[in-house]
């Protein structure tokens, strides 16, 4: 079995594949300080319900955008599983060509994102991934990844209109406002947060289409995508678990 790890700023994504085919998923908050010791006693605990053992996992792929924690997992897993796993980063075959100023600076999970969606779809595309971070990354037709934008998530911009506005609530989104024009605080957070993200994606989807083509398949990953795509015009399609399908893809091209 291959464990697949995406360590975020906010989530850590974790996916067991059997031949190729996802055996069980799961997320997790990220803990900057956390320890090998207490990985261990978590992964065991996800684990245990399904009747998986540690000693069944043969491989593992790691991408990573939270450096101090990359380290206590490369120690998990030689304690466990004796052996270091692979890491995504700019010296691993990926099978894309990376047209970036400075290749060390895109994130691992940007690059996993768009192999992935590339092997699905075979064609020009714009990948938007709804983090802690809002990324937006084009890859060619060719299959190259040519870059992208950079915007503040959703989460964080509702936890800074929490923490610079002093009587304005911290609001939790979950669902589509029912109207646009609320009557009240709460709702009306909501409604700004989702409906002004679903503006600012269709209005950088379309400033890239303007560059790039208007032939681009948009394709959106992250826990917010399916809230946004209702109200976005340029959303295509949801993967909900591009990043997993990426690192086993990746894997498989970089595997003895």
């Amino acid at each position: 079995m291959l464990l697949c790890i995406d360590i975020g700023n906010t989530n850590i994504v974790l996916g067991i594949f059997q031949n190729d085919q996802m055996v069980n998923h799961w997320r997790i908050r990220t803990e900057r300080d956390m320890t090998s010791d207490e990985l261990s006693a978590l992964i065991n605990n996800l684990f245990s319900p399904l009747h998986l053992k540690v000693e069944d996992i043969k491989d593992v792929i790691i991408s990573c955008v939270v450096p101090p924690l990359l380290s206590s997992f490369k120690e998990f897993c030689i304690l466990n599983f004796n052996k270091e796993p692979m890491i995504v980063d700019h010296n691993l075959n990926t099978g894309m060509p990376i047209e970036y100023d400075n290749p060390k600076e895109v994130g691992a999970d940007r690059i996993v994102n768009a192999v992935a969606a590339y092997q699905k779809y075979r064609t020009g595309l714009i990948v938007v991934d709804f983090g802690t971070a809002t990324t937006f990354d084009y890859i060619s037709n060719d299959g190259v990844y040519e870059g992208g934008a950079i915007a503040p998530g959703i989460i964080i911009s509702a936890e800074a209109l929490f923490q610079k506005a002093s009587k304005l609530p911290r609001v939790e989104i979950f669902a589509k406002p029912k109207t646009v024009v609320a009557k009240e605080t709460m709702s009306s957070i909501n409604s700004g947060l989702v409906y002004g993200y679903a503006g600012l994606v269709d209005g950088i989807v379309d400033k890239i289409k303007g560059e790039k083509g208007p032939d681009l398949t948009v394709v959106a990953t992250g826990g917010l995508a399916t809230l946004i795509k209702s109200e976005s015009k340029n959303i295509d399609h949801i993967e909900k678990f591009l990043t997993l399908e990426g690192l086993r893809a990746i894997y498989k091209l970089n595997s003895p």
